[in-house]
C-alpha cells in the first residue's frame, strides 16, 4: 500500500504467512501470521513494511453493521481510539484461514444471502476474540460515559459525523459544518458524538489531523510548515501545540525518531 488509505469500514486482516507493519494513527503495529486482527479503517492507514512471501486475507465490514452487533467494550473502545485489536496467540489458525477465505468470497459475491451468513460468522468470531482480550483499564470511566442506544436513526447520524471527519479533516471544518451535514443542532451533535465515541468532535478531528501529520513526517521530506497546512491546521502555532500535546514531542523531533531507512 504505497499511499495511506481510509474508508469507513472495519478491516479484518489474517496473514497466511509472513508479517507486515501498519502505520495507523501515527503508530507502527506489526501483525504476525495466523493471528486475526482488526482496526477501524476510517483512520488513515498504510502498510510500511512486510516480510518475504507474505500472503494475507482482507475482509471489510460496514461500520454501521459493526456497531449494531453491540460487541463488548473491551473490543470496541480500543478500535474507536485508533488501535489494532488482535490476539496474542493464534488458536485455531488453520480453521480461521479456511473461514476467512470463505468470508472474502461471500462478501464479494454480490449475493445477499451469502453476505448475511458471512457477517453472522464474523460476528461470532469477533465475540470469541473479545473473550480473549484483557479488560479495559478503567471500566468505571466507561460506565460514567454511558452506553449508546444504537437505534437506526441515531446510528446513522453518528456514523455520518465520523465519516464526515474522516473524509474532510484536511479541509477547514467546524462543529457547525459537521452538525449541518447530519441535520442536528451543534450542541446535540457534540453530546451524541461524545456519548458514542468517548471523545469530543474537536479532539477527534484534531487526532485525524495529527495522525495525518505524523504520516507525512515519517514518510516524506515535506517542510514542517507544509505538513501543518496540508494536515488541516490553520496556523503553525496551533499545529505545534496540538502535535506536542498528542505526541509528547515537537514535529521536528518526531521526524528524527521515525525516519524510514533509505
Amino acid at each position: 500500500m504505497r499511499r495511506p488509505d481510509h474508508h469507513n469500514e472495519v478491516e479484518l486482516n489474517l496473514l497466511e504467512s509472513g508479517w507486515l507493519v501498519y502505520l495507523l494513527g501515527g503508530h507502527k503495529v506489526r501483525i504476525e501470521a495466523g493471528r486475526l486482527s482488526l482496526f477501524w479503517a476510517a483512520i488513515p492507514h498504510q502498510i510500511m513494511e512486510y516480510g518475504p512471501d507474505t500472503e494475507y486475507f482482507v475482509a471489510t465490514i460496514p461500520f454501521a453493521w459493526f456497531l449494531q452487533c453491540r460487541l463488548p467494550d473491551r473490543l470496541v473502545q480500543p478500535l474507536f481510539q485508533g488501535a489494532v485489536v488482535g490476539e496474542r496467540a493464534a488458536p485455531g489458525a488453520a480453521f480461521d484461514l479456511e473461514q476467512f477465505a470463505r468470508w472474502e468470497l461471500d462478501l464479494r459475491s454480490g449475493k445477499e444471502s451469502l453476505k448475511n451468513i458471512a457477517l453472522l460468522e464474523i460476528e461470532a468470531r469477533l465475540r470469541r476474540l473479545a473473550l480473549r482480550l484483557p479488560p479495559l483499564d478503567s471500566p468505571s470511566a466507561l460506565s460514567r460515559r454511558g452506553r449508546t442506544n444504537f437505534a437506526h436513526g441515531r446510528l446513522k447520524k453518528v456514523e455520518r459525523m465520523a465519516c464526515c471527519i474522516a473524509q474532510n479533516y484536511t479541509e477547514p471544518l467546524t462543529i457547525d459544518d459537521i452538525s449541518r451535514e447530519v441535520g442536528l443542532h451543534p450542541n446535540y451533535a457534540m453530546g451524541l458524538f461524545k456519548k458514542t465515541f468517548g471523545t469530543t468532535l474537536i479532539d477527534y478531528l484534531t487526532r485525524h489531523r495529527v495522525s495525518h501529520a505524523q504520516r507525512l513526517l515519517a514518510t516524506t521530506d515535506d517542510k514542517i510548515v507544509d505538513v501543518a497546512f496540508s494536515s488541516g491546521f490553520s496556523s503553525i502555532s496551533r499545529f505545534n501545540e496540538a502535535f506536542r500535546r498528542a505526541c509528547g514531542s515537537s514535529p521536528r523531533d518526531y521526524r528524527k525518531q521515525h525516519e524510514l531507512p533509505t
